[in-house]
């Protein structure tokens, strides 16, 4: 079936393109057919995708019929439904996404949940998080905890202001705090933070071109790559953040499931305690964390 059939003189009401797209997507290899059919004929219809289950008689219009099969033939050519609709949710809060940006993943809302664990007892807490990318785990912990302060970091200059935009959109340059640069580059090392969180590259570099089609064709590689072994940017942090770490503060960061125990070991022998890992929502280990109490070991 060719998406050029979409523009035949038959009523496309929006019950028979939502049929005919995710029958067209299921043959074109995407993985999420009909999520993808309902996010981009909401976006086309300019609607939620709830409204769409009452309209199912609807017939689209012209515009909407030329934009929806612009969309299904870049969508089935493996370019990702956030960038062709320009926003993901995360932590049921909507961001911007933009080409040259990560896409958040609902397996990194494990993140967000784990510092919100450990902010519960503090009252004024400090955070610092680094790779920030759309700026969706410090706006997502900002939105949860009324009192926190988050200084997030961003060194790529598309990042960064898709993650200024999401920062103002969400009403948090007040509590939020963006900065230019690499990594702890622009913050001083005077052990004022309660929690250091990131979710950085982590993806070994010859593993990048095995990934899926969408992300390795249209997502930054810059935002994927860890190095050799994936532990480029996991080894820095786990040996600067006691500089940024109050005594009884927490590293943690988002990695995969196989780095785990490794990232584990590597943290126990940098000096933090109760160190371990937790789950994502598919049961599998995809964050590591540690509490620094100043114990640094001879290095």
């Amino acid at each position: 079936m060719a998406a050029e059939q979409i523009t035949t003189d038959d009523p496309w009401t929006v019950r028979r393109v939502l049929d005919w797209t995710i029958g067209y997507l299921k043959e074109n290899n995407c993985e999420t057919p009909r999520l993808d059919a309902e996010i981009l004929l909401a976006h086309a219809r300019r609607c939620q995708r709830i409204q769409l289950y009452t309209q199912y008689d609807q017939p689209l219009s012209e515009n909407e019929r030329t934009l929806m099969r612009s969309l299904v033939k870049r969508r089935a050519a493996a370019e990702p439904v956030a960038y062709l609709v320009g926003h993901r949710e995360f932590f049921s809060l909507e961001f911007e996404v933009a080409p040259d940006v990560f896409i958040p993943r609902p397996d990194t809302e494990t993140l967000v949940s784990l510092a919100l664990d450990l902010l519960k007892p503090l009252t004024t807490p400090q955070i610092l998080e680094l790779c920030t990318g759309t700026g969706c785990v410090p706006i997502a912990i900002a939105k949860n905890h009324s009192t926190v302060s988050v200084t997030t970091v961003e060194k790529n200059p598309a990042p960064f202001s898709v993650a200024q935009r999401n920062i103002e959109k969400h009403a948090l340059t007040d509590r939020v705090n963006l900065l230019r640069g690499d990594l702890f580059e622009p913050i001083e090392p005077q052990n004022q933070f309660d929690i250091v969180v990131s979710n950085p590259p982590y993806i070994p570099k010859a593993e990048i071109l095995t990934l899926d089609a969408d992300v390795r064709s249209h997502e930054p590689h810059e935002a994927l790559d860890g190095g050799e072994d994936g532990f480029d940017i996991i080894r820095l942090l786990v040996d600067q953040s006691p500089d940024y770490l109050k005594t009884g503060g927490w590293l943690m960061f988002e990695l995969s499931p196989e780095q785990a125990e490794a990232a584990c070991q590597l943290m126990r022998e940098r000096g933090y305690s109760d160190v371990r890992s937790e789950d994502d929502l598919s049961a599998q280990p995809r964050v590591v964390l540690g509490c620094w109490q100043g114990n640094s070991p001879e290095r």
